[in-house]
């Protein structure tokens, strides 16, 4: 019995072959119009699990088509109702829990552990956001001449196009999705081509959750420039949410602005993870786990630099060291599996160019640092010490296991050194004296900090980078509603 077959054994699972093959249009499951396939593969074995439609310019004209026809019907739905559909997306997610990580880890790679700490993740932003669908409120106030009333009322900015990557398919797809529904949109997701089945799951999920034909549809493509285009180009798509790579989200702000299209951008990040000489070792250690390898370090949001304050700088060293050589490296479906393989070859090979490069440079192997023969898409747990400044890993987004520790002197230094850098997501700090901590994060240019926590993302907090990270926000008290939303303005004489 095969990996898949074991997974899915159980009746009572919803099992995803029930729509391989299908696009979801409509409330439809449907081929696509040439009947091609993309084939899906389990990283971890190199072999092929399953494969989806492999959509056209033609599938693209009838998603945007299903979400203009079911816009007006949505977008009239009462709040109430909106969050009670929304609920019900959040509670099936926790139901259906243990099939969605399995799936995520069979598809993706990453542990089992980190596939189900993505469910339930992915999971809560159905829940806030249900919350949220019946507290957006307009305002009301006088204009300053005394001549009329201001009145603004947030009104769904409309169709909404949706583009996910492959490293959390599950979570990436709800933050976007759960908003975009509670402020009255209707959306188009496009997942990665890598990780389709989550998101096909999920579409059926949603239906049985009670989300109407045509608010949610999802399409797969191997062609994505053309089938992006043809999407931005029908004047009746509004919005573009996309998560994924700083030269990617580029191309695609071109594209939008020849059609004025409303962007959010979630891009790349180069993450400094920061330990100051007063820190609790233990802790920033037990924080550079979590920030560094988290999905084996496959996370915009993962520690890409480590400085380390010269009198703490060996003991951490020698702590992470042991801590990173002892992960059981496995499939992700294994349950003991703490480090899952990369999602592809390419991957593994721009990893090791990096270490390569940094060895090469000056800096000293601790642990890991070289590519193993065996099958599936792994790279060790690696940690590198007196990492040179000019190390091409200190500047390029590592996407991977490898901690690159390279040590400072002072306050001053590290902030420089943290904020040379085109990309602000995220950053890490840990220090025992809060009023420095807060000082640090004031004076680093990012979008989101950490201090004395290896783990930042929540549901209720604005997620979002500066600079060359991106633009908008998703999440928050209001923050990623209002990403899907128009202010209208209206004067009223009383």
């Amino acid at each position: 019995m095969n990996n898949l077959q074991r997974t899915f054994e159980n009746p009572d699972m919803f099992d995803f072959r029930s729509f391989s093959h299908r696009l979801y249009i409509g409330g439809q499951w449907r081929q696509s119009s040439e009947d091609r396939l993309i084939e899906v593969i389990d990283p971890s074995t190199e072999a092929v699990i399953a494969a989806v439609p492999d959509a056209t310019p033609a599938d693209v004209a009838d998603a945007v088509d299903a979400a203009a026809t079911a816009a007006p019907g949505w977008r009239e739905t009462a709040p109430r109702r909106r969050s009670e559909i929304l609920r019900r997306c959040f509670e099936l997610m926790i139901e259906r829990s243990e099939m969605l990580a399995a799936l995520i880890s069979l598809e993706n790679g990453k542990a089992l552990r980190d596939a189900r700490g993505e469910v339930a993740y992915a999971a809560e932003f159905f829940r806030w956001n249900a919350e949220e669908a019946v507290r957006i409120s307009g305002e009301f106030c006088i204009a300053p001449s005394g001549a009329n009333r201001i009145v603004v009322d947030y009104q769904p900015i409309g169709v909404c196009v949706l583009i996910t990557p492959w490293n959390f398919p599950a979570a990436m797809a709800t933050r976007k999705i759960a908003p975009a529904l509670a402020a009255g949109c209707t959306v188009i997701l496009k997942p990665a081509s890598e990780t389709p089945l989550t998101a096909y799951a999920l579409a059926a999920l949603y239906e049985e959750a009670g989300v109407p034909p045509g608010v949610v549809n999802v399409l797969t493509t191997s062609n994505p420039g053309p089938v992006t285009s043809a999407m931005l180009a029908d004047p009746r798509v509004r919005k573009l949410s996309f998560t994924g790579s700083t030269g990617v989200g580029r191309i695609l702000l071109a594209e939008a602005a020849k059609h004025v299209i409303s962007c959010s951008m979630e891009l790349g990040g180069n993450a400094p993870f920061i330990v100051f000489d007063d820190a609790d070792l233990d802790a920033a250690l037990d924080g550079a786990m979590i920030a560094k390898m988290r999905n084996a370090g496959e996370a915009c949001t993962a520690a890409n630099r480590l400085y380390v304050q010269a009198g703490i700088h060996d003991a951490f060293c020698e702590g992470l060291r042991k801590r990173m050589a002892a992960l059981k490296v496995g499939a992700g479906t294994e349950a003991e599996t703490e480090c899952g393989p990369m999602i592809t070859g390419k991957a593994v090979s721009k990893i090791d160019r990096l270490v390569k490069d940094a060895v090469r440079r000056g800096a000293k192997v601790l642990c890991g640092g070289s590519v193993t023969d065996d099958t599936g898409y792994f790279y060790p747990p690696t940690v590198l010490c007196d990492v040179p400044e000019d190390a091409e890993l200190a500047h390029e987004e590592i996407f991977g296991p490898v901690a690159p520790i390279s040590s400072f002197q002072d306050e001053a230094e590290v902030i420089r050194r943290a904020n040379e850098t085109e990309y602000g997501l995220a950053a890490y700090v840990y220090t025992s004296d809060l009023a420095k901590g807060m000082r640090v994060a004031s004076k680093i240019e990012t979008g989101m900090i950490a201090v004395n926590r290896g783990l930042m993302s929540d549901p209720a907090a604005p997620f979002g980078g500066v600079k060359q990270s991106g633009l908008g926000r998703e999440g928050g008290q209001h923050h990623g509603i209002a990403e899907f939303m128009e202010a209208k303005y209206i004067a009223v004489t009383m």
